[in-house]
């Protein structure tokens, strides 16, 4: 026998979480729970505002039309795998379902990448702290773009020099022209750069981000490109891996595919965050551990909000709430 249930949640964020110019005051989305016979299964839907095209509106019909085809005998992962348009849906419900069939591994990996943000003094004792990953490398994550090339360039510096075992990955969301990305290289002294993990797209187009590389010496990767319709993963000089995040994406099975690409062209692929909850959170994490266990993902945005949902995220202190404290929005 088939039950399912949809709940809507909204969690407060800490102030100051600003997406693409705009403040995100609260974490919107849709919580699925399968049940089949004496399994359940879980699944997130929460479209990211600023990148994700659908709307959490949106998302809810879709949701609800597709259960309603699972109740009937649909197979939900062949349903999921048709929302190519609405990723967020496709990759929520092929969670649950693949939590339902048990095809998802329990283990995790819960040590990510940890976003450099804070009191100064707070974040370097926090770096300093850090344990290595599988290749023996501290690795954290920086924002760019964000203010003046200039002073990211300098900040990245007195991160790299103050910390001699600190790997950096950075995140430029297409931000930068070409002029802005090597003023942020001439402040990034050339001995420094090899411990830059990569860019993830540092200027407006793909081949300014090529010449970018070629340039500087300083590798880059693809994440909003993985995204555009016609997207290939192909080896390229410059290029150390692509940022796969599932929201974003698609169903498992696309992001399964987009990573046996990478691995094939010699590609690091990182599952990476969109702000989900700490539910959707330890989902990514099993997911990471199962399909890229030797890349550290990017999941560090927990904090970002002020309460968990349904499952702990491992030594978090935020309260959680549970199903009972959602809204049911629909129920078959």
């Amino acid at each position: 026998m088939r039950r399912a249930a949809v709940y809507r949640y909204s969690l407060p964020m800490e102030a100051g979480v600003v997406l693409r110019n705009q403040r995100l005051k609260f974490r919107d989305g849709l919580l699925v729970r399968l049940w089949q016979d004496d399994k359940i299964g879980w699944g997130e839907i929460a479209p990211l505002p600023g990148f994700s095209q659908e709307s959490l509106e949106q998302a809810q019909q879709a949701t609800q039309h597709a259960l309603a085809q699972w109740l009937q005998g649909a197979s939900l992962s062949a349903v999921a795998s048709a929302f190519g348009a609405l990723p967020s849906v496709a990759f929520g419900l092929s969670m649950a379902d693949a939590e339902l069939r048990e095809l998802l591994p329990e283990a995790a990996s819960t040590h990510s990448a940890p976003l450099c943000h804070g009191d100064p003094d707070e974040l370097y004792t926090r770096l300093g702290a850090l344990p290595a990953d599988v290749e023996g490398k501290k690795v954290a994550k920086v924002k760019v773009g964000l203010y003046e090339a200039v002073g990211d360039g300098l900040n990245v510096t007195m991160l790299l020099e103050a910390l001699p075992d600190l790997y950096l990955r950075l995140d430029a969301n297409r931000s930068w022209t070409p002029i802005k990305a090597a003023a942020f290289a001439r402040y990034v002294a050339p001995e420094l750069r090899s411990r830059l993990a990569f860019i993830e797209e540092p200027c407006h187009t793909r081949e300014q981000s090529r010449a970018f590389a070629r340039d500087t010496g300083i590798a880059i990767a693809w994440d909003e490109s993985v995204r555009e319709s016609g997207f290939e993963v192909h080896a390229e000089p410059g290029l150390a891996a692509i940022i796969i995040k599932p929201t974003l994406t698609g169903s498992l099975t696309r992001c399964r595919e987009l990573i046996a690409q990478a691995h094939r062209a010699g590609l690091q692929a990182v599952v990476s965050s969109s702000i989900e909850s700490s539910l959707g959170l330890n989902q990514l994490a099993r997911m990471a551990a199962w399909l890229t266990p030797d890349t550290l993902p990017g999941l560090d945005t927990l904090d970002l909000m002020q309460a968990q949902l349904i499952r702990h995220w491992p030594e978090s202190r935020l309260p959680l709430l549970n199903e009972e404290q959602l809204e049911s929005i629909w129920q078959g």
